[in-house]
């Protein structure tokens, strides 16, 4: 329930609603608008790559090696991008800050991107379109990118002053996602209507649950 509402103080409870998909309660860091269909990807760690694994030293011995270096790191960003464009994903859902170079490149082909999404946001995607996150740097970079979420729709959403992420996305099961979003003029009154409409929605479960017995 905390992922599928979003309270809204000030105002008027009657501008409540049911959107459907879900809303993200963070901005774009990238936003490049799209007609249509496209893919999504999850991804749960740095999309720049490293230049050695965890636990092993690097040394340079020359400021050329460390430019050669960077420019290795910049044209295989780029070469990521260009292998996600040609997949047609149009969209990573990341849970960790991207560098800058990753967005610079995602934004040149054409993909958005949110970032610092939560463990219990990127659970809820997983169930929803079951697919796993994106592991982009093993020895083959080049195969078909499987894990890839269908999106009928993704587009910004401005909820009172604050700018958020509205996704919709095409579920595999029979759980079609809709997100309330809920108003009043205080913190203090969302909540307890919050409160009310989760026991409400427990109460049913368990209703629900007694029948089927």
């Amino acid at each position: 329930f905390a992922e599928l509402h979003a309270a809204v103080p000030g105002l008027p409870l009657a501008s409540s609603r049911v959107l459907p998909g879900i809303v993200l309660r963070r901005d774009f860091t990238a936003y490049c608008p799209t007609d249509g269909e496209l893919r999504a990807l999850l991804v749960t760690e740095p999309l720049r790559p490293a230049l050695t694994a965890s636990g092993v030293e690097f040394v340079v011995d020359s400021e050329g090696q460390y430019q050669a270096s960077l420019r290795w790191i910049t044209k295989r960003t780029e070469a990521l991008m260009k292998h996600l464009q040609s997949n047609n994903v149009k969209l990573l859902l990341s849970s960790v800050k991207q560098e800058q170079v990753v967005i610079y490149y995602a934004k040149l082909y054409g993909v958005s991107v949110v970032e610092c999404l939560s463990s219990e946001e990127m659970a809820l995607i997983s169930e929803i379109t079951d697919i796993s996150p994106y592991a982009p740097f093993g020895d083959n970079m080049d195969r078909e990118i499987t894990e890839t979420a269908v999106v009928t729709f993704c587009q910004p959403l401005l909820l009172a002053s604050k700018r958020c992420v509205h996704i919709g996305f095409t579920s595999v099961s029979a759980f079609q996602p809709h997100c309330l979003i809920l108003c009043g003029p205080v913190d203090g009154v969302n909540e307890q209507h919050a409160a009310a409409l989760q026991e409400a929605f427990t109460m049913l479960q368990q209703l629900f649950k007694t029948v089927h017995q």
